[in-house]
């Protein structure tokens, strides 16, 4: 599936609009996380921890939205955004991955 964040495509005749689709995804950061973070930034300069934990939430969002496109019969995504949200409060310190954009059906000129 075509998946991108700008608005057409070159080369591509959009035929259908199929809706918009999205894809969520929840990271949560315990209190141990937390803590052994600030070592690993005095110690190699990155929290490896953290990325590889924002890389499978954020690969889980694009599944969970081009599952949602493949459903509506779309063969492409147009107008791909990602949102970062804290959702803080009683959730603690965990983040709402969004990604979504325009399911669409297009073919070759």
């Amino acid at each position: 599936m075509l998946i991108t964040s700008t608005d057409t495509l070159e080369n591509k005749k959009i035929i259908e609009y199929c809706g918009l689709v999205t894809g969520e995804s929840l990271l949560g950061a315990n209190v141990y996380k937390d803590l052994f973070s600030g070592a690993r930034d005095v110690v190699k300069g990155r929290t490896s921890q953290y990325e590889e934990e924002f890389l499978n939430a954020r690969t889980e969002a694009f599944k969970i939205m081009e599952e949602k496109a493949i459903k509506k019969g779309a063969n492409g995504i147009v107008g791909m955004k990602l949102s970062y949200d804290n959702l803080g409060g009683t959730m603690g310190n965990t983040i709402l991955i969004t990604a979504y954009g325009t399911a669409i059906i297009y073919e070759d000129e």
